[in-house]
C-alpha cells in the first residue's frame, strides 16, 4: 500500500516581501511503505553535487519506494539589464528523501548524488517533525528566508496561526520575534517573523 505523510504534496505558496512575489515550492514523490517494521522508511539528507538538486529530485521522485522533498523559494536575480525571478533550493546542495535503509544504494546511484549524510558509518535519519516543520513553513503565507543554523537561543513553540504546534529556535531581530526552524542534521535553517504573543518557550 502507499501513503503520503506531507500535508502539501505538489503545492505552491506565495508571499510578498518588499514588493516582490515569493513562491516557495514543495516537490515530492510517492512512497510505498515497507512491510518490514524493523526497517521502516525514514527521512535522510541527500548531499548533491553543485546545482544538481532538481535533477536528483526528479530521479528520486520517479521511484515508487522513495518519498522525496525539495523545498524551493523564488529570489530576485539581476540578469544584465533586467531583474529576473528564479526558483532555487532553500538549502543548496541538499535534497531530502524518505526510504528503507536497504534502498540506500539505489539512492547513491542517482546522477548528481554525492552522498547520504551519515554518522560513524551509519545513515543518520532526520526526525519526521523537522521535515514536516519545514514543509509547513514553505507552504505558509509567512515571510521566511534561508539562514545559517544557530546553536544559541531558547526553543519555542508557535501557539497560533498556520504554524501552530511548530517548534524552533528563538532569535531576536527588531520588534518581531524570529523563529528558526531547522534541519539539525545538515545545520541548515529558515527564519520566520512572528509576533511575540504567538509563541511560548517550549
Amino acid at each position: 500500500s502507499r501513503r503520503s505523510t506531507s500535508p502539501c504534496s505538489g503545492c505552491y505558496a506565495s508571499r510578498s516581501r518588499r514588493g516582490s512575489s515569493i513562491k516557495p515550492a514543495v516537490l515530492r514523490g510517492p512512497i510505498a511503505v515497507s512491510q518490514d517494521t524493523s526497517a521502516e522508511p525514514r527521512w535522510y539528507a541527500v548531499r548533491t553535487r553543485s546545482r544538481h538538486e532538481k535533477r536528483v529530485h526528479e530521479q528520486l521522485a520517479g521511484r515508487p519506494q522513495i518519498d522525496v522533498f525539495l523545498p524551493l523559494w523564488e529570489r530576485r536575480s539581476r540578469w544584465k539589464d533586467r531583474i529576473k525571478r528564479i526558483q532555487v533550493p532553500l538549502f543548496p546542495g541538499y535534497c531530502f528523501a524518505r526510504f528503507d535503509p536497504r534502498a540506500a544504494l539505489d539512492v547513491r546511484k542517482c546522477v548528481g548524488v554525492a552522498t547520504i549524510i551519515s554518522v560513524a558509518g551509519e545513515l543518520a535519519p532526520i526526525p519526521h517533525a523537522e521535515i514536516e516543520a519545514i514543509q509547513r513553513v514553505v507552504t505558509s503565507e509567512l515571510q521566511f528566508d534561508p539562514c545559517p543554523f544557530l546553536h544559541e537561543g531558547d526553543m519555542i513553540e508557535v501557539l497560533h496561526g498556520p504554524l501552530k504546534g511548530v517548534t524552533g529556535r528563538l532569535i531576536r531581530k527588531g520588534p518581531k520575534t524570529m523563529l528558526l526552524v531547522a534541519i539539525t542534521m545538515i545545520n541548515r535553517a529558515v527564519q520566520v517573523r512572528l509576533d511575540a504573543a504567538d509563541v511560548r518557550k517550549d
